[in-house]
């Protein structure tokens, strides 16, 4: 595997400048266009000035990911009423690794912003552009099929996960048995349910502007053919169960996926919560603990739908 090396200001500039045709846009000036992190820690990803975003894939894997994912913009783009990012210019970065510059999309982030209901609406006219692009033509580019998720298998590791955060006083243990296995049985994919999901709708990669409205939907180079349960999971996670389940009702999924993507949050949330707990991995404990709580957001649809019933919905 291709060893990146650590970007600094002075060739993350001196690539913008190339990339740029020396500041035709207008961004650069005497000393060259105004470059940041996006993020303290994380050297691969950079504004540049304050309409654009450059990304620099890390390795040859992340290099053919942002490779596809050009291709696969510009097939989701007429599909989908939100912004998909559009590039300005790509290039290699250093041998075999690429990079592309994006014009930045206007707004905050589900992280900062509450989605609205005219926000649900967006969210479902989202779903619902996935479910149509031709999964001949995501294939076509590349992306690839992702077999769905075990519940039943998900569900044990987050009862055991859930002991742990009990025992932290982080968590009642007792909500995890609203599920139980013929629940999880009950809401398993159908075959032939496979659509193209984003497979990555984190907070920070749905932009909401400050009245509640999704204005566009960031990183793509996870894409997948599969499970929508999963892209319904992500929404629960990023914008709170209710919205989530919502705006994938509007987009026509039964009670099946929705149920099936709230299960997945929960249980996906309990985990990573226990991981960083016990020091498997690193980010902020507040997101988790902030997370957690979105994600086991009450919903209307599992006070009155049976799993059984759900389970014969489409």
């Amino acid at each position: 595997m291709t060893q990146a090396p650590i970007p600094t200001p002075d060739t993350v500039r001196a690539l913008v400048r190339s990339l740029l045709k020396e500041g035709a846009d207008g961004t650069g000036g005497a000393d060259g266009p105004d470059v940041r992190p996006v993020r303290e820690g994380h050297p691969y990803t950079w504004w540049v000035g304050a309409r654009q975003v450059l990304r620099l894939a890390p390795d040859r894997e992340a290099s053919a990911r942002r490779r596809r994912e050009l291709r696969l913009r510009a097939l989701v783009r007429p599909h989908v009423p939100v912004a998909v990012p559009t590039s300005v210019a790509h290039a290699d970065w250093a041998p075999g690794l690429a990079c592309t510059l994006d014009t930045v999309v206007p707004g905050g982030t589900a992280e900062e912003h509450d989605v609205s209901a005219a926000g649900e609406s967006d969210l479902a006219g989202l779903l619902n552009g996935l479910r149509a692009v031709p999964a001949r033509q995501a294939e076509s580019l590349g992306v690839p099929r992702s077999a769905p998720r075990s519940l039943e298998a998900l569900r044990r590791m987050a009862v055991h996960a859930a002991e742990r955060l009990a025992a932290a006083d982080e968590f009642d243990a007792e909500r995890m048995h609203q599920l139980t296995p013929a629940g999880a049985a009950q809401l398993a994919t159908k075959p032939g349910a496979a659509v193209l999901t984003h497979h990555g709708l984190t907070g920070e990669h749905v932009v909401v502007s400050a009245d509640g409205r999704v204005r566009g939907v960031l990183d793509w180079t996870e894409a997948a053919l599969g499970d929508p349960a999963e892209d319904i999971a992500g929404l629960a996670v990023a914008v709170g169960s209710p919205a989530a389940v919502r705006a994938a009702t509007l987009a026509g999924y039964g009670a099946r996926p929705c149920l099936r993507g709230l299960w997945l949050a929960r249980c996906d949330t309990v985990l990573r919560l226990t991981e960083h707990l016990d020091g498997r991995v690193t980010g902020s404990l507040s997101l988790l603990r902030t997370q957690l709580r979105r994600a086991w957001e009450p919903i209307l649809l599992e006070r009155v739908t049976d799993l059984k019933t759900a389970g014969e919905e489409p």
